[in-house]
């Protein structure tokens, strides 16, 4: 069965509009068939969309969005904190062009979207990292992101992550422990966990 983090370049779009709101500023994402959470912001992004606006102030650091899908998570703190340095990658070549189109509402610095798997294709360290793992590509796939979101994070960079407890919250902690000093649990709402990992082993 094919899941919403495989490319799908060739098949039927869907395209539909959905809004958002987060520090009274209206966001308008458009979606599209075969792309995560087509219908609406999910709950978890939005967890950590407001989590980490809670937590950071507008200030001059490198961003990255991993898997950021059609890029509700980056644009919406790229907009909000205009002082970041917003990168995006998905392995979903779809996804990409509908965060591409999405990042118009950025005027003050167009963002750098990548086609990667991961951060295979990223050069350069990171303050900030936003991930909401693609839980249905399984356990190794989500580790590994755990791992090369540790290699590339600047030495005072932090890790913020979204997982429901019933997906391996407790496990994704356990995971973080292994590859950070510090590991926070932020935030808890309606079974969903924000954790923040700093300080790379």
């Amino acid at each position: 069965m094919p899941h919403y983090f495989e490319p799908k370049e060739n098949a039927p779009h869907a395209y539909r509009k959905i809004e958002a709101e987060f520090e009274g500023k209206n966001f308008i994402f458009l979606t599209d068939s075969h792309v995560f959470s087509r219908e609406a912001v999910d709950f978890g992004s939005s967890l950590l969309i407001s989590t980490m606006l809670a937590q950071e102030e507008n200030r001059k650091l490198r961003l990255l969005d991993l898997g950021t899908g059609f890029g509700v998570v980056g644009i919406v703190l790229a907009a909000l904190r205009p002082a970041f340095e917003l990168v995006m990658t998905d392995v979903n070549s779809r996804a990409l062009a509908l965060a591409k189109k999405n990042a118009d509402v950025l005027k003050h610095k167009k963002p750098e979207i990548i086609l990667s798997d991961g951060l295979e294709n990223v050069s350069g360290d990171f303050d900030l990292i936003a991930l909401n793992p693609p839980i249905r590509a399984g356990k190794d796939t989500v580790y590994r992101l755990y791992r090369e979101a540790a290699a590339q994070m600047t030495a005072t960079g932090v890790l913020y992550v979204v997982i429901r407890v019933k997906q391996g919250a407790k496990s994704t902690q356990s995971e973080l422990e292994n590859l950070f000093m510090q590991v926070e649990l932020l935030e808890r709402s309606k079974g969903y966990r924000i954790l923040r990992a700093s300080l790379p082993k």
